[in-house]
């Protein structure tokens, strides 16, 4: 992959445009409003990408983040409104994360393995084989308090040519891992018909895992949720939510324990405890999303679009 090309610039220096025809945000409980206020508006900050996905802030770089999947590039959007290509030539990156010394941590569907970017641009692979088998194609990825790497491996980048490559899996089955920080080896976690999105509680102890299967035995449309035991397990699950319309592609835990998570209608947002507090309403499907620093806006990843929306200033 080639990083930071000399024409990389995709979008000048600007304002935000608009969105027009989309409903204010809806509240479901009167704290979802206290955060995501009814005039709030979407606004578009890129829409020429094919297939948005895996945003993350980079604090290194002060950029936003995420991967035109389709269109081969991670790209990489600056305060003054201006977006470049951070890598080009992907081999169709997915999920994008942060580690604990500021690399730039990627899923690649084409490679079936993650990978690592620098902050000063140095591009390696990271981890690529479990038990001597390849992955599937690593979808999203998540660091953990203790600098674990833990990532999702369904197979749709293997039955999807316009996102990966067409083959068979060589491990059967479609699992979640974590990836050692000491010795960075894979440790297969759990098995889900196709884990997709996932995330912690603020305190670690709980993982959330979504299945967005609709051919292994599953709806599609479940959020899941493990405990962390104290040797690193995972405990039984549950289900902590169920997303309709569309499914739980990818989502984020805020500070307060909330869950934020895409669907076909737009941002649903669920408290700690599975209540539904909001929606945020998107032209299309949002495949994904994260926060600001500080958690004062909210990013969104929809098809050729990267949204924003402000949030309340929590001290207000």
């Amino acid at each position: 992959m080639n990083a930071e090309p000399a024409s990389d610039l995709l979008r000048r220096t600007g304002p935000p445009e608009p969105v027009p025809h989309v409903d204010p945000p809806r509240a479901s409980d009167p704290r979802f409003t206290e955060v995501v206020p009814h005039h709030a508006r979407l606004v578009s900050l890129y829409d020429q990408a094919i297939f948005g996905e895996g945003p993350t802030w980079w604090p290194a770089r002060d950029i936003l983040v995420w991967s035109d999947v389709e269109g081969r590039r991670v790209l990489g959007w600056h305060a003054d409104g201006c977006v470049r290509v951070v890598i080009d030539a992907t081999p169709f990156t997915n999920g994008n994360t942060v580690d604990r010394d500021g690399n730039l941590i990627h899923c690649e569907h084409g490679n079936r393995r993650l990978s690592r970017t620098s902050p000063d641009g140095r591009y390696e692979a990271l981890v690529e084989t479990y038990e001597g088998r390849r992955f599937n194609a690593p979808n999203d990825v998540v660091c953990a308090a203790d600098g674990a790497l833990w990532f999702t491996d369904p197979s749709y980048g293997l039955r999807l040519p316009r996102q990966g490559t067409l083959a068979e899996s060589d491990l059967g089955h479609h699992s979640v891992y974590r990836v050692d920080p000491t010795t960075g080896a894979a440790r297969r976690m759990a098995d889900l018909g196709q884990p997709n999105g996932l995330a912690f509680a603020p305190d670690g102890r709980t993982l959330y895992v979504s299945d967005t299967s609709r051919t292994e035995g599953g709806d599609g449309h479940t959020i899941y949720a493990y405990p962390v035991l104290d040797d690193l397990t995972l405990g039984e699950r549950r289900v902590f939510a169920e997303v309709e319309p569309g499914v739980p592609d990818g989502f984020r835990v805020d500070r307060r324990g909330w869950i934020w998570t895409s669907s076909e209608a737009g941002v649903q947002v669920f408290s700690a405890e599975g209540h539904r507090l909001g929606l945020i309403p998107t032209p299309q499907a949002c495949s994904n999303l994260c926060f600001s620093p500080g958690e004062r806006r909210l990013f969104v990843t929809s098809k050729q679009h990267l949204y924003a929306l402000d949030l309340a200033d929590p001290a207000d």
